[in-house]
């Protein structure tokens, strides 16, 4: 059992950064791969950045490359994300996710825990 709550979001205007977090729990916390996900109303929810259970590993959407950065603290059994460079597409909820990840870091499915969101809002 792991359960996640993120926090950090807030509004920023463009260009500016921002620090998100997530605050895991659970005895299992540090086996698991995790990963940021956001989501815009009336859309899908969207794949950001992945990290390997020991951090070894990250990957990157392209749209946020190069302007983001994914990094975990299993001994604190958190998750963090800094946004650099801001744009107002990066406005959204974000998710972290947690999972036994088999392969397809990306998808959704396959990720069997999620925080409630935090909002990001970036004014032009």
């Amino acid at each position: 059992q792991v359960q996640l709550v993120e926090s950090g979001g807030g509004p920023v205007q463009a260009g500016g950064s921002l620090r998100l977090s997530c605050a895991g729990s659970g005895r299992t916390f540090s086996d698991h791969a995790m990963a940021w996900f956001r989501q815009q109303p009336g859309k899908e929810r969207e794949f950001v950045s992945f990290i390997s259970w020991s951090g070894g590993v990250t990957y990157y959407a392209e749209s946020v490359k190069g302007r983001f950065t994914i990094s975990r603290d299993n001994a604190r059994k958190m998750m963090y994300l800094q946004m650099n460079s801001l744009k107002p597409e990066d406005t959204a909820v974000y998710f972290c996710a947690a999972g036994y990840y088999s392969g397809s870091h990306s998808q959704t499915s396959e990720y069997d825990y999620w925080g409630q969101g935090t909002q990001v809002t970036v004014s032009p």
